[in-house]
């Protein structure tokens, strides 16, 4: 009994310790103010751009932690926003996001690393319309700085760009593409101000 008791205290002590000591990344909000996903895509010869204003990331980052560092993106696709009310209401039917039975997309990462010059690779599972697909996104830490607005808060910057085949993801079903009216690849820009108390 005395020995089962120790060996008990031993792996307590053992699992408290290594907390203590591999403790978990630490965890930033983002500041939906200063952060955005925006996406461009051709329309004949033109570039149409647009954003999502409705958008949650939840993130724990320390670059000395990656193996528990980790980014959630969950996207509202009915806030979708092309400054043009006609087309993003085009852009929710059927022929693109089909929002009504598909409403959000989301990203989870499962794998961060260090790619050199301040630039990681979050891999992960791209979700749209509720299908899974690999998915790779190249962050670039642009610095960590406390907030010259809000005292005791620190404000790291991320940017990254990433190209996809919209019709690759079900967006859409080629027929605008045949056409030569919407391209198929849709470059997507991620900028990202998040806050974290020191």
């Amino acid at each position: 009994m005395k020995t089962a008791i120790s060996a008990l205290l031993t792996t307590l002590t053992l699992i408290l310790t290594t907390s203590l000591v591999f403790g978990a990344a630490r965890s930033w909000e983002v500041d939906k103010a200063h952060s955005a996903i925006y996406f461009s895509v051709d329309h004949i010869f033109s570039k149409t751009r647009g954003h999502f204003n409705e958008f949650d990331i939840k993130t724990n980052f320390d670059p000395a932690q990656l193996d528990q560092s980790s980014f959630v993106f969950t996207i509202e696709v009915d806030s979708i926003d092309t400054n043009i009310t006609k087309r993003d209401k085009h852009l929710r039917s059927a022929d693109f996001f089909d929002s009504g039975k598909f409403p959000q997309m989301t990203f989870t990462s499962k794998k961060i690393t260090d790619a050199g010059d301040g630039l990681y690779n979050v891999a992960g599972i791209l979700t749209v319309k509720d299908k899974d697909y690999d998915l790779t996104l190249p962050l670039k830490l642009v610095g960590v700085t406390e907030h010259p607005a809000k005292k005791g808060t620190e404000v790291a910057g991320f940017n990254g760009t990433v190209m996809l085949d919209r019709l690759a993801h079900g967006v859409g079903t080629g027929k605008f593409y045949d056409m030569g009216v919407v391209g198929k690849d849709v470059e997507i820009l991620v900028t990202l101000e998040l806050l974290s108390s020191k």
